[in-house]
């Protein structure tokens, strides 16, 4: 698999808050129903346009991978400390922005998925009927889409648990989808 061309991308993240770029694999990438099923029943945030049932099924999600040669997955350390919901909000805006530099440089199959629900809103418009507001920034949670996030992470070497306290290092990953 080549890689060499995408090493500056990574750096790029490295730079923009992410701790790890790493150039994968998209057939390492695990999809699960029962993931999408603990997203849809489990989670407080379930009210957005980017969680289901907004999002692609597992099964949907399977057959875009398999449309893809190369992924970056990229991973955040973030310690619970305060300003921390705002250096991650800052590191999700920029895997947004590299998406664009990507399709600009050519792959233009590049596509983000995100960590976590989207808090681009204080409210999404979802709750009162409204469209998105910020349509060109709002990408799915791998989770949302049914992607076992521990699974994947550690199927490319990467450290990841579950937390037992809120004020434990949270580790995000996130997966750029390249070519």
């Amino acid at each position: 698999m080549r890689t060499s061309d995408l090493k500056k991308y990574c750096e790029k993240a490295l730079q923009g808050g992410a701790t790890h770029a790493k150039v994968i694999h998209p057939n390492t990438v695990v999809t699960a129903p029962w993931v999408r099923f603990k997203c849809m029943f489990g989670c407080p945030y379930k009210h957005r346009y980017s969680c289901p049932p907004h999002t692609p099924t597992p099964e949907e999600t399977r057959a875009n991978l398999d449309s893809y040669e190369r992924a970056i997955l990229f991973h955040a350390e973030a310690p619970a400390v305060k300003g921390r919901s705002k250096s991650m909000m800052d590191y999700l805006d920029n895997l947004v922005e590299l998406e664009g530099e990507l399709f600009k440089d050519g792959y233009y199959k590049a596509f983000v998925m995100l960590a976590g629900p989207c808090v681009l809103c204080k409210e999404c418009g979802i709750v009162t009927g409204v469209p998105c507001r910020f349509p060109g920034k709002t990408r799915p949670a791998m989770e949302a889409c049914g992607i076992d996030v521990f699974q994947t992470a550690r199927n490319n070497d990467f450290f990841i648990t579950a937390l037992k306290e809120k004020s434990e290092t949270q580790n995000l990953y996130c997966l750029m989808l390249v070519d």
